[in-house]
């Protein structure tokens, strides 16, 4: 996994570091150190940093020290180090031991007679060693993903070489964080690009927490705005792991909003030779979390049903030609009037036909509802009073929903 603020107490060298307060979020992963040197550290960190206060360029009194705490939690830094002595600052004042605390932000204190080069070079070189083996078993992991290797034996043992055991089932999970272009509506690009990043440090470390809650965890492996967990599989069934997943995407969602964070996963109990299939499982279920509200977010591929069969389809001129040919009227007649009739369809086959939940779900009245109903009719030439044209009309629906690159805010 990563280095965190625990690895680093029990580095070589810093044993007079001393955690005073956050030890809930002491497995924090660092990313790097930065030395704070101005009045405050919001606009100088972008997440995962192990923040160091000297006193030495800026003095810091107990209001000052509050602000920086609180920054940190704000910008998801790792933690605060607090240097402490006789010339700057002479000790940590009892209210930001227990701020932090209330913050759940790691408080380290570092005696002034440890000196700064010797524990940025300590810190520096845990860091760089625990980079070098995170890629090397970041590749193992995509390599197992992709199904690029020669030998499944050898990956194995390179794998156990890097005490990464991976002869155990998995269920693979596959996460995307989107809606950043929101982001850049709501505020200058340095200040959107800031809180992304943050964002992003929280997710990493949400996650990185989740697989240790889960035990035997292995690396995350990051693909742009895309993560891919490897979770384990102790049991047929994938119940366990879907709860987790759904309430860290409620948890999650409603604290990095505007973002948005979609999960797919796998059917469950994946071998080693099978991860590469278990990808693409969570690949068709997390598009169809995407393209359906009403799956909040979380879709397994054991739940897709007739999707299943849909997202295998490769020949993509077939499902077009027969959305076409199903609802191209109704799509072109939105295309050149008020686009009523499609969200009208739609919503009606979310209310299992019913006209009148339909219509409050669309805020319309029944008659108007009826009326848009005998038009679709019409224009598609289907009968809703026969099962075979609500299967195809329904079908349909489901192409062009899935077809969508993003999904539909309107969509019931």
């Amino acid at each position: 996994m990563s280095l965190t603020g625990s690895a680093v107490l029990a580095l070589p060298g810093l044993e007079s570091l001393r955690l005073r307060a956050g030890a809930a979020g002491v497995d924090n992963p660092v990313r790097w150190t930065y030395v704070a040197e101005n009045e405050g550290i919001a606009d100088w960190v972008m997440g995962g940093e192990l923040v160091f206060v000297t006193g030495i360029n800026h003095p810091r009194d107990e209001a000052n020290l509050l602000r920086l705490i609180r920054e940190a939690q704000e910008r998801v830094a790792a933690g605060v180090v607090i240097l402490t002595g006789e010339e700057f600052i002479h000790a940590i004042p009892d209210s930001v031991v227990s701020e932090a605390e209330r913050l759940g932000v790691p408080l380290l204190e570092q005696p002034y007679q440890l000196k700064m080069v010797v524990v940025s070079q300590s810190i520096g070189t845990a860091l760089v060693q625990e980079q070098m083996l995170g890629r090397s078993r970041e590749h193992v992991l995509q390599q197992m993903l992709d199904g690029d290797y020669q030998s499944l034996e050898g990956l194995l043992r390179r794998a156990d070489s890097l005490q990464m055991p991976l002869t155990a089932p998995r269920q693979v999970a596959l996460l995307k964080l989107q809606d950043s272009e929101q982001l850049f509506t709501q505020a200058p690009p340095h200040d959107a690009e800031r809180r992304l990043q943050a964002s992003r440090q929280l997710l990493q470390r949400r996650l990185e927490q989740i697989l240790i809650e889960l035990g035997e965890p292995l690396p995350l492996v990051c693909q742009g705005e895309h993560w891919i967990a490897l979770l384990p599989a102790r049991s047929a069934h994938a119940s366990p792991n879907r709860e987790v997943l759904a309430a860290a995407l409620d948890e999650l969602n409603s604290t990095l909003a505007p973002l948005r964070l979609y999960a797919g996963v796998s059917a469950n109990g994946h071998g080693p030779a099978q991860l590469a299939s278990g990808l693409g499982e969570a690949r068709q279920a997390l598009l169809v979390a995407q393209s359906f509200p009403e799956r909040l977010g979380l879709c397994c591929f054991s739940d897709l049903g007739v999707l299943e069969l849909l997202g295998a389809i490769r020949d993509r001129s077939l499902l077009d030609r027969f959305v076409d040919k199903v609802l191209g009227a109704l799509i072109g007649d939105d295309s050149r009037h008020e686009p009523v009739l499609m969200p009208t369809l739609e919503a009606w086959f979310y209310e299992n036909g019913n006209l009148a939940l339909a219509a409050q779900r669309l805020a319309v009245h029944r008659n108007t509802l009826s009326y848009r109903m005998q038009r679709i009719e019409a224009l598609t030439g289907c009968s809703f009073n026969d099962p075979h044209d609500r299967l195809n009309v329904a079908v349909a629906l489901m192409i062009r929903r899935l077809s969508s690159p993003q999904p539909n805010r309107n969509t019931p």
